[in-house]
């Protein structure tokens, strides 16, 4: 449990990370220095990278399901009499 946890904060500190980076790429993609042209981060990278951790940070977010017993018969039990 407490490697759940620890991953979820990691996640979320690299999601704000992200955040970040995306904001200062759409704020200047590029700019030019002395003429020589400089360009920031692939902006359609960083979007898939905030989009796959925040479905990391809501699945490990998500209270656990409980888990289902199912029972099967065995010989005969809930069978229907003459075969039918």
């Amino acid at each position: 449990m407490a490697a759940e946890s620890e991953k979820l904060a990691v996640s979320k500190a690299r999601l704000a990370l992200y955040y970040k980076a995306e904001k200062a790429i759409l704020n200047g993609q590029s700019y030019e220095i002395e003429g020589l042209k400089l360009t920031r981060a692939d902006l359609g990278k960083v979007q898939d990278m905030i989009a796959t951790l925040e479905n990391k940070v809501e699945r490990l977010s998500a209270k656990p399901r409980p888990r289902r017993r199912v029972i099967v018969p065995v010989d005969g039990w809930g069978s229907i009499p003459n075969g039918r």
